[in-house]
């Protein structure tokens, strides 16, 4: 080779470097942020680098899964905790040493990973995405139930115990001294980073799952095991796992019993998100950063956790603003598939409804219902009555998931921090300056919907589930912060705050309160309603099956979500300043960003295209709130939420569905009615005579031209007319057609 071919070679090599080196971009830019407005000694600073890491691998778990089965796994975090948990525990208790207790942690990770992958996530293998993603919400709901009671197998009910050190080692660097937990740190995080891509580049087996990915079906065809890849998929993301918490333990303490941490776990969903879930350098630089900025805010003077949260939200928000909108990314093209799946559960078929049988059945179905709502405080005990108010209340939020979730196909896991801002504005307008309820209740839900365009814009624009991960981000951020008395004292209302007045009508008893919660849910229902049957119901179906065909048609897919996004706000915050009433009081505990994730659960068992599935949800899920004892109502709601998507997988809103439709089915067969829309996999044409000679039917068309140009009737005698069912109406050509055959 020429002199001049080596430098040519040289100069292209270094042009390439920039494109190479792309993937730490989020971390330089957010360790330049750091430098600037929070800066720390260096120690500190890599300090916060080992926490980083810590949430990489978590983060390029949830990755890992993404790539091989479509959904964000909830439960990365409690899968690791359960191995973790019993690790720490051998050693703790049994005294073993900290690496025979590593040594059977991951073991017991590998174990969980093949039996989690084989007897749950295989089940959903044919399910829509966003029910899997679901199930992995109840899934860490039971793995956290396991690590609450596996101490005990050895007598000890002591949590956050930190592991010992692994050897005796210290290093003093930029004023921190570092253990020998840290040291160790140091060493497998970078392996683990090092193994995962050469694994997924150089083996076999990577580049199978890595092929897999992104055609399913395909590698099907050609072959592949991809059930097989999957389980290998949850394995290494259980084995990462575990890595993470049982590192965690040793320099922070284990958190036994809870869901993983809102902020570490938020971290790493945006980690995961600024990475687009599929290049896995950037999440894990995204990670580190995340973490150098986290502990470089908690080593300023007078800092509080409140403010870490703030600062993520709004590192969030600007990350997904400056990163652009990729095409063929895996968040962007696999979104879609989300929701294809989704059921969608039809009215009743224009033809039926007319039909005395169908008139006089749901108008008693309606007298039923309501004579038994309306009596409900005439029966009913105070807390009863008290229950059934939550239930009417939260029946307001599950309205306003469905318009988001089930029409509009966007994810909001931290729906409840909307919930949260009504409760603060609604409550500090009456507490403060004696305002009635209703117009603190229209205030709230105008600053609820502006909330949420704001936080869902920069989430609507990047697509795919950024959606999630910011709201998620929001929930934490109102909860930590805005809802904080220590830093806001005076603006937010009182701990006991009184109810009030709505329209000048007293609310002081239980039964005006369960009324007044009746009337407003009834006008949020007649609300979405009446949303549904609009253009713009039908443009939000539109864009949730197909966004790129509803694009191609000149519907703005971003204004459209958004108005979807900000009347669900604004529902969310008018329920938000029923409860604050209804507590009589604010609380910032039911606000978190676990509620928001409960409160998701409730819509997808209810049935997320139904409304009167989402109020069941409300009903099942706020009931076993009330009666199972504090340390059982995880295992209602995760092994509950499993069993409902395992049996019903369009949630009880589909079984409702289905016993409606077998009763018009008995009404149209006794009525000699053929519905399309009810048969179902029944040809239309079942009962239908055999079609008459060709001759017959030139001859009934010659008779009926005949009889057209003499102006007669042209329908032939004794032949047969089709007409159409009774109450069919005027000819509508998107609606059901029913046929009844005379002769």
């Amino acid at each position: 080779m020429t002199s001049a071919a080596i430098d040519r070679t040289r100069r292209s090599d270094l042009a390439a470097l920039p494109g190479r080196l792309a993937f730490l971009a989020p971390l330089a830019a957010l360790l330049v942020f750091q430098q600037v407005v929070y800066p720390a000694p260096w120690g500190i600073v890599l300090n916060g680098a080992l926490v980083g890491g810590r949430i990489a691998l978590i983060a390029l778990g949830i990755a890992l899964v993404y790539r091989a089965n479509r959904i964000v796994n909830f439960a990365q975090g409690d899968l690791g905790a359960v191995p973790a948990v019993l690790g720490v525990m051998l050693v703790v208790a049994w005294g073993w040493s900290y690496w025979f207790g590593l040594v059977a942690g991951l073991a017991a990770a590998v174990v969980l990973g093949v039996l989690v992958e084989g007897l749950i996530i295989r089940r959903f293998f044919n399910a829509p995405r966003l029910v899997l993603t679901v199930a992995t919400i109840g899934l860490s709901q039971l793995l956290a139930g396991a690590a609450l009671f596996l101490p005990r197998a050895w007598g000890d009910t002591s949590f956050g115990t930190r592991l010992p050190q692994p050897f005796d080692a210290t290093w003093h660097f930029g004023g921190t001294t570092f253990n020998a937990n840290d040291i160790f740190t140091m060493i497998v995080v970078p392996v683990c980073l090092l193994a995962l891509a050469l694994f997924l580049q150089r083996s076999t087996i990577g580049i199978a799952i890595v092929g897999a990915a992104e055609r399913a079906d395909r590698a099907f065809t050609l072959g592949i095991p991809v059930k097989r890849l999957h389980t290998v998929v949850w394995v290494v993301a259980s084995v990462l796992a575990f890595l993470a918490m049982y590192l965690r333990a040793g320099a922070v303490g284990l958190p036994i019993g809870e869901v993983l941490a809102p902020t570490f776990l938020v971290q790493a969903l945006a980690a995961a998100v600024f990475g687009r879930f599929e290049r896995f350098t950037s999440i894990a630089a995204a990670a580190i950063g995340l973490g150098i900025v986290d502990q470089s805010m908690t080593f300023q003077a007078g800092n509080r956790q409140a403010y870490n949260d703030a600062v993520l939200f709004g590192i969030v928000l600007v990350g997904l603003l400056v990163t652009r909108r990729g095409g063929t990314g895996r968040v962007d093209t696999g979104s879609s598939a989300t929701w294809q799946a989704i059921r969608e559960i039809r009215p009743v078929p224009r033809e039926m409804r007319r039909l005395p049988e169908v008139i006089w059945g749901r108008a008693g179905l309606w007298a039923v219902i309501g004579a038994f709502v309306l009596t409900l405080p005439a029966w009913l005990s105070t807390s009863r009555l008290n229950l059934a108010t939550i239930i009417v209340i939260f029946g307001v939020v599950a309205a306003s998931l469905v318009v988001l979730t089930g029409w509009s196909g966007q994810v909001s896991l931290g729906h409840m921090a909307f919930v949260g801002v009504g409760a603060a504005v609604g409550g500090a307008l009456t507490d403060h300056r004696g305002w009635d309820l209703a117009v603190a209740m229209l205030v709230a839900g105008l600053i609820g919907g502006v909330a949420a365009v704001v936080v869902g814009y920069p989430a609507l624009r990047r697509g795919g589930l950024t959606l999630a991960v910011s709201t998620l981000a929001f929930g934490l951020f109102v909860s930590s912060y805005l809802l904080n008395r220590t830093i806001f004292r005076d603006w937010l209302p009182g701990r006991r705050i009184d109810r009030g007045t709505l329209l000048g009508i007293e609310l002081a008893g239980e039964a005006a309160m369960f009324y007044a919660c009746l009337a407003v849910l009834a006008l949020a229902l007649l609300m979405v309603v009446g949303l549904r049957r609009s253009r713009t119901g039908r443009v939000l179906i539109a864009i949730r099956e197909n966004e790129r065909a509803a694009r191609a048609y000149g519907i703005d897919a971003t204004r459209s979500g958004l108005a979807a996004f900000a009347l669900s706000g604004f529902l969310a915050a008018v329920a938000g300043a029923l409860y604050v009433h209804q507590q009589t009081g604010l609380n910032a505990e039911p606000f978190l960003p676990q509620r928001s994730l409960e409160l998701f659960t409730m819509v997808v068992i209810g049935g997320l295209g139904s409304l009167p599935g989402a109020l069941l949800g409300a009903t099942y899920v706020h009931s076993v709130d009330f009666f199972l004892p504090n340390e059982w109502q995880f295992l209602a709601t995760g092994a509950g939420l499993l069993l409902v998507l395992l049996v019903f997988p369009a949630g009880f809103g589909g079984v409702l569905a289905d016993l409606r439709d077998g009763a018009l089915r008995k009404i149209a067969a006794r009525r000699g009615l053929v519905v399309p829309s009810l048969l179902a996999d029944v040809r239309v044409d079942d009962d239908v005579p055999d079609e008459p000679p060709p001759e017959t039917v030139l001859a009934a068309a010659g008779d009926i031209a005949e009889r057209a140009e003499a102006g007669e009737d042209a329908t032939p005698t004794g032949r047969a007319e089709v007409r159409p069912a009774a109450g069919g109406g005027d000819a509508d050509p998107g609606a059901d057609d029913a046929v009844e055959v005379r002769s």
